[in-house]
């Protein structure tokens, strides 16, 4: 098609984006994509901050003779604020290429918020299961 543009003859052939000669172009998403994703990591850090707040509570009060755990603030507080938004971004990004061409719009958002949701419900538990294996020495002394 290249060289019939050059030579002055316009064939009338429109190749898609992806065939033959043409670069892929950007998502069918668009702007609303990058809304959308830009929601997802405001969403994931804001449940990665709760829980850490909610789980990390007795080890940053204290315990006995106000006994700390400082490593909670520079170790699983970076993580859940940084690694929770980044697994839940790349599960959405997978989910959104995998089911780009498969379903209509209307559906295909409706999958991506369920499995946004049950990423970060999953993420969410795991995150509380590991503070409370953490603080458990504050919360439940051994003696």
């Amino acid at each position: 098609m290249e060289a019939d543009e050059q030579n002055g003859q316009n064939t009338g052939i429109k190749t898609r984006p992806g065939q033959a000669g043409e670069e892929p172009g950007p998502p069918a998403d668009g702007p609303s994509g990058a809304l959308a994703g830009c929601l997802v990591a405001i969403l994931a850090g804001a449940v990665g901050l709760t829980v850490w707040l909610h789980g990390a509570r007795p080890g940053i009060r204290g315990g006995f003779e106000g006994e700390r755990d400082l490593s909670l603030v520079y170790g699983e507080l970076p993580l859940m604020l940084f690694g929770v938004p980044a697994l839940t971004l790349t599960v959405w990004s997978v989910s959104r290429a995998a089911l780009r061409d498969r379903l209509a719009p209307f559906p295909r958002a409706a999958v991506l918020v369920a499995v946004v949701g049950a990423t970060l419900a999953l993420l969410g538990w795991l995150c509380l299961l590991w503070l409370e294996s953490r603080v458990s020495f504050f919360v439940h002394p051994s003696w």
